[in-house]
């Protein structure tokens, strides 16, 4: 992929969402960026000579936004489980085939997702990297990142594996302390695993080495069938919920836990069109509300759903309305003024990621000085690009990728036009496919098939108690109606 232009360029006359505390709404005005940063914002700019000027007018100008949880590598194989269950996610891959993935594999769907997610004016992504089966497969799910002109956070992970036993691998460390100790501006770093209640705590292990290394935890919490209240308790208990803490879904849990969240300053990536339709539980947006809970948006994976933020930003209002709504007729009564407005789930996708991943100082917002992360939205071409009057609501319920004009990630322009710069998606599109022959390959085509297309069932599947088979440790919280409760009864 070619090098992207990095020299001066302003974008003139747009609706500029600075997102800073005030909400601010700029009409008509300029964002000049210079050597990667905002260098001024405003109407009618000064600009150096040789400046690439970009006509922003009847456009929305606004920071690149921020996926704090994405399973890139999943990406290989895009709308495959488009009718699965949690459940059924995770027998595929955590279970039964996820362990067929070779290196080139995480790769392929890595730089897939990478590519995909800029498109979509994502210009940083967590990639939640939690089939690192081998460092050699790390090295391939990394190298496919930087090859792109993105800006990520590369979280590591291993679902075939207990936590406290990666962790110790030297060779893991070693990776992880070269990430960490290289300081890439572009290419930050965590550790990505879950704590399942045992009663042992395994995963103290696993937290110790994420402190000695200095380096941030993110973990699935809250997640009905997997993860629970007592794995909160345990972390608190511990001294390990801190303020650099992501608790993706954060769904089920109750409030001693959202309290806990909430008291050491952790934050929670809610990832709705996961939550709604996968089964975690309700996106907990009452709860981040009500405990004051600095919260990000994420889209999980392309296994499902779309990798743009937009559907994020959509499906979060949605989903809090309506539960807001029928929370109300229950009662009889009627919601007359909503909660969850559009210029919260915009800051939520912008400042909200920056804050949760830790560059609130320098990413999530238009302001002088900070990295120059921008995107236009803008198509002339669309019926729906006018009117524009509010522009919070055309951002969260109008606009989509296809609006996507212009991209800037460290001052470089990496969409132009509503292209992609410098991007051959011939050589990508081959590694997607060879990866995909093979996986169909290795699982049969009759598995292939029945993975894909789920058969309906006479009678639901048991809930597993410990999908990630790190113990022996069996949930009876999980069965709420006995040691014979099945889904569904």
């Amino acid at each position: 992929m070619s090098e992207p232009n990095s020299g001066p360029v302003v974008l003139r006359g747009g609706t500029v969402l600075p997102m800073d505390d005030a909400g601010s709404v700029l009409a008509g005005a300029d964002v000049l960026v210079v050597d990667g940063r905002i260098a001024a914002v405003g109407p009618a700019l000064d600009v150096p000579e040789g400046t690439q000027e970009i006509d922003a007018s009847g456009g929305i100008v606004m920071p690149g936004m921020i996926d704090t949880h994405r399973h890139m590598w999943q990406t290989a194989m895009r709308g495959y489980g488009a009718d699965w269950t949690l459940t059924q996610y995770f027998v595929w891959y955590y279970l039964e085939h996820g362990k067929k993935f070779r290196p080139q594999d995480i790769a392929a769907g890595n730089r897939l997702a990478a590519i995909e997610s800029l498109d979509a004016g994502v210009t940083t992504t967590v990639d939640w990297s939690h089939n690192l089966q081998s460092v050699e497969h790390a090295e391939a799910a990394l190298d496919a990142l930087r090859s792109t002109p993105g800006r990520f956070v590369f979280a590591y992970g291993n679902i075939q594996a207990g936590p406290w036993e990666w962790t110790a691998d030297p060779a893991v460390r070693s990776f992880l302390e070269r990430l960490r100790d290289e300081r890439d501006d572009r290419m930050g770093v965590q550790i990505a695993f879950d704590v399942t209640g045992d009663p042992a705590f395994p995963e103290k292990a696993a937290f110790e080495v994420a402190r000695e290394l200095g380096l941030p935890v993110t973990t699935h919490a809250g997640v009905w069938g997997a993860t629970n209240d007592t794995g909160i308790q345990q972390m608190y208990d511990g001294g390990f919920m801190t303020p650099e803490t992501t608790y993706v879904h954060a769904s089920t849990l109750t409030r001693d836990s959202y309290q806990r969240i909430a008291g050491t300053g952790g934050s929670i990536s809610v990832a709705t069109e996961s939550e709604c339709s996968a089964g975690q539980g309700h996106a907990p947006t009452e709860q981040v509300l009500t405990y004051g809970i600095p919260v990000s948006l994420s889209m999980d994976t392309s296994v499902w759903w779309s990798g743009d933020m937009f559907s994020a930003m959509r499906a979060t209002l949605n989903a809090d309305r309506m539960s807001e709504h029928m929370e109300a007729h229950l009662k009889g009564e009627t919601i007359t003024h909503l909660r969850l407005r559009a210029r919260d789930v915009v800051e939520w996708c912008t400042r909200g990621g920056a804050h949760t991943i830790g560059r609130a100082g320098d990413l999530g917002r238009l302001e002088v000085g900070r990295k120059a992360d921008v995107v236009l939205i803008k198509n002339d071409s669309s019926p729906v690009s006018f009117p524009l009057l509010n522009p919070f609501g055309h951002v969260a319920f109008q606009a989509q990728r296809g609006d996507v004009h212009t991209v800037l990630v460290d001052g470089r322009i990496v969409k132009s036009e509503g292209k992609l710069v410098g991007v051959d998606l011939a050589a990508v599109r081959s590694e997607i496919e060879d990866t995909i022959e093979y996986l169909r390959g290795a699982c049969g085509e009759e598995t292939w098939q029945a993975g894909m297309f789920p058969e309906m069932p006479e009678a639901e599947a048991e809930i597993l108690e410990n999908p990630y088979q790190y113990s022996d440790y069996k949930d009876a919280s999980k069965r709420a109606g006995g040691e014979d409760r099945v889904l569904g009864r």
